[in-house]
């Protein structure tokens, strides 16, 4: 298989140097690693890497990912990884090996076993220590059906890809909370989405970069009731994650941690939950906010 990794990024040129060379540790190298970036101080030190593609895109991980989609149309598989994501050396020869077992899935998650988005986040040298600790199960291809792809590290099949013309939704704008639900769940139609327990790895969750957190509550809120409306996220899981978000924003509101701004967050669902009680609500508004 021709197999591209797909990166995203902007604003972390440290972090994403570190991860590029991290990628080097594969022990199935890809056929091609492409990198979208908005500016050039998004790669500053990094564009002389050997073996890495540099293409830009306007500012957006939807933009970004289906630029990236574009430059890899003559692979067989396209793997997003986010540019704070670690993956274990045998994640790309597991992925491929996995597909290649597999005619029906479309799309492939790894294993997280440490996301640091969760929390305050994970240095590189942490995330490497992370997997250098980690203990693969013996069946490496062992797999199980998943609801979605994880945004942060999921492979998709290009055939279906173009058999179906499926793009990344560009109604969600820059930090795009949801789009891989989205995007995987519509690939999902059309085959399996599997989560592979071999295909290992560290989320650092790296807090630079991200954007502010009034418009990521906004989204929290919005663009959950966005892909209801679409069909591509069930109101049985809609609700919940609303719901969900809001309460724990409006709790951690009283001693919020160091590293989330919960006051922002929560008055950005505020805005959301009255922008669905005037019928004034989309995706695009944080992009006002």
């Amino acid at each position: 298989m021709r197999i591209a990794i797909g990166i995203a990024t902007r604003g972390r040129p440290e972090i994403l140097a570190g991860m590029l060379g991290h990628l080097r540790r594969q022990t199935r190298a890809p056929e091609r690693i492409i990198v979208c970036h908005v500016a050039p101080e998004d790669v500053a030190g990094c564009d002389s890497i050997p073996g890495v593609a540099f293409i830009t895109a306007e500012a957006g991980l939807p933009r970004q990912r289906n630029a990236i989609l574009d430059a890899a149309a003559d692979c067989d598989l396209v793997l997003f990884l986010d540019d704070d994501f670690l993956c274990a050396p045998e994640y790309l020869a597991v992925t491929e090996a996995a597909f290649a077992a597999r005619p029906d899935m479309v799309v492939s998650t790894g294993t997280v076993i440490a996301d640091g988005a969760k929390g305050p986040g994970y240095s590189l040298a942490e995330g490497a220590a992370l997997l250098a600790a980690d203990a693969p199960p013996a069946d490496r291809m062992a797999m199980a059906p998943h609801f979605n792809g994880y945004g942060c590290n999921m492979a998709f099949r290009m055939a279906t890809v173009r058999a179906h013309g499926i793009r990344v939704d560009e109604r969600l704008p820059l930090y795009a909370w949801y789009e891989d639900i989205d995007v995987t769940r519509r690939l999902g139609r059309h085959g399996s989405i599997m989560r592979l327990a071999g295909a290992r790895g560290v989320h650092l969750g790296v807090k630079g970069g991200r954007v502010k957190q009034l418009r990521l509550g906004y989204s929290q809120v919005v663009n959950p009731i966005y892909l209801a409306r679409k069909g591509t996220f069930p109101w049985s899981h809609a609700i919940p994650s609303v719901a969900r978000h809001c309460l724990a924003n409006l709790v951690r509101s009283l001693r919020p941690e160091p590293w989330a701004d919960r006051p922002g967050r929560l008055k950005g669902n505020i805005i959301g939950l009255w922008d669905l009680l005037r019928g004034r609500a989309a995706p695009e508004r944080i992009l006002d906010l």
